[in-house]
């Protein structure tokens, strides 16, 4: 099991930037595929963006269509961490966010919450118009 925190939410105004921190356990942490999920309140968990491990020191990068072009994500793998910088904040970018670590191949798709094995608690982000 890997365990995994996140860090770095806040409020922010409007059209203000963040960057969220997700720091994971394990040895073999370059091999982890790593997600950002979302869940507003009332609504559903949703995905935000992953970077998922394609063999050697490459990585594939993918983001719904709603941050796209305005989040990036990242991974330190010397630090265990992967980040989400958020940038061009909307008010509709509000929820708790969730980091999300599997050491496992599987069959579901990047962008499946069922991918991920293990979830931190999340970190709360407000952006206030």
């Amino acid at each position: 099991q890997v365990q995994v925190e996140e860090s770095g939410g806040g409020l922010v105004q409007s059209g203000g930037s963040l960057r969220l921190s997700c720091a994971a356990s394990g040895r073999t942490f370059s091999q982890y595929d790593m997600g950002w999920f979302r869940q507003a309140p009332g609504k559903e968990r949703e995905f935000v963006a992953t970077i998922t491990w394609t063999g050697g020191n490459t990585y594939y990068t993918d983001y719904s269509d709603s941050v796209r072009g305005r989040f990036t994500i990242s991974r330190d793998n010397r630090k265990n961490t992967v980040y989400l910088q958020m940038n061009s904040l909307k008010p509709e970018d509000t929820a708790v966010y969730y980091c999300a670590a599997t050491s496992a191949r599987n069959y579901y798709s990047n962008n499946d919450p069922k991918r991920y094995a293990d979830w931190g608690q999340g970190t709360q982000v407000t952006v206030s118009s």
